[in-house]
């Protein structure tokens, strides 16, 4: 226990885990994309989310003393919603992972947070000021420049992770929204629990054979699924998000690695100036967002 409190508020461990657990993401990522390809999205998504519910499970009962005190919430229909958009967000991005790559797909999924500072609006009813709706439109300059207008016929394949980061951008703005009458604690199991749920129904019937190589990384993908997401927890209970949430970035960063290194894929120049074109509006926009609740705090 006094450990714990004295972990509080550390950036410095806060960063390093934020780091780490990127880098953990960015491994699950390359996993999925081979799985993926190997058998199909539905069926990885489904077996991840499996092992992700049981996660969950154990979790609600360690920290609430039961499931149903895990699961009580007044709002089961939003929280239903938000764990099937993410399931359906993740088998979108781990396809545009098949079909574009991890580094493009990353760099264009990097305008997640200038779509949720676009929506914050409308979903939550947050004022969105003119700095941030320019750096909006600064960064989806930068997917213009990833997308290489000129260069080349447009790939409808590039709408694929852009999809998914509105998805995703939803699913968080959802999330903020149902944390105004429910703890981190019950949408977490919701999200493991109803996931797993829906994904049977759609993954079950797409069942394939896999190889004996297959299935050990299909274990190790589970496993790095918990552990990216109990490092995830770690890292905001010893900082503060607004601290760590910049270094989430390193994602794109660890991703375009292993697709270089592993897949062999080709980093365009376009990709590297555009993908740094949006992380830089999105940085924007998040320090933005923290000016903003330190003025309403104040």
């Amino acid at each position: 226990m006094t450990v714990a409190i004295a972990q509080r508020n550390d950036p410095r461990l806060g960063i390093a885990l934020m780091a780490l657990t990127s880098f953990v993401f960015s491994a699950q990522d390359g996993l999925s994309r081979h799985l993926a390809e190997a058998t199909n999205v539905y069926m990885v998504v489904m077996i991840r989310f499996w092992f992700f519910a049981g996660f969950v499970i154990l979790l609600g009962r360690a920290q609430q003393g039961s499931i149903r005190a895990a699961a009580a919430t007044s709002q089961p229909f939003v929280q239903i919603f938000r764990a099937v958009l993410l399931v359906a967000e993740i088998c979108v991005t781990v396809y545009g992972f098949t079909l574009l790559g991890l580094a493009q797909s990353h760099a264009l999924f990097a305008a997640c947070p200038l779509i949720i500072a676009a929506l914050s609006g409308p979903v939550l009813g947050e004022k969105v000021g003119w700095r941030r709706w320019a750096a909006i439109g600064v960064g989806f300059l930068g997917i213009v420049v990833i997308l290489r207008p000129g260069v080349a016929v447009f790939d409808l394949a590039a709408v694929v992770p852009l999809i998914g980061a509105a998805m995703f951008a939803l699913y968080s703005l959802l999330t903020r929204l149902v944390s105004r009458r429910d703890s981190a604690a019950t949408s977490f199991f919701w999200t493991g629990v109803g996931g797993a749920v829906a994904m049977t129904f759609v993954g079950l019937p797409m069942w394939e054979p896999m190889s004996p190589a297959d299935w050990a990384m299909m274990a190790v993908l589970c496993m790095t699924g918990v552990l990216g997401h109990w490092l995830l927890i770690k890292t905001y209970e010893v900082a503060e998000a607004a601290i760590v949430q910049p270094f989430a970035y390193l994602q794109l960063v660890f991703a375009s690695a292993i697709g270089v290194t592993v897949f062999h894929e080709t980093l365009h120049t376009t990709t590297v100036i555009g993908g740094g074109i949006v992380v830089a509006a999105g940085l924007f926009t998040l320090w933005r967002e923290r000016v903003r609740r330190l003025k309403e705090s104040a």
